[in-house]
């Protein structure tokens, strides 16, 4: 257990942090997996921006690595040529 108030602050402020990067990062992997059931072209068109925003935002915050990031990006923008 903690020993100090700053380090309780801490605690609660990291669970609130790890509650809210979990649901982005759900969101996020929940959207590309919508994209790539998609068949037609135009629909997956307009939704590729949504999704690279949404993985980029990620990105940014370093919830996921931007390596990774650019991979998906690039197989979502290969996926969405080829329909």
């Amino acid at each position: 257990m903690a020993n100090h108030k700053s380090a309780l602050k801490r605690i609660r402020s990291n669970e609130a942090k790890r509650v809210l990067n979990k649901y982005q990062h759900k969101t996020a992997r929940n959207a590309v997996r919508d994209l790539r059931a998609v068949e037609d072209k135009t629909e997956a068109q307009s939704k590729l921006g949504k999704v690279i925003s949404m993985l980029d935002k990620l990105s940014k915050r370093n919830i996921v690595h931007k390596n990774k990031v650019a991979n998906i990006k690039s197989k979502l923008t290969k996926h969405v040529a080829t329909l």
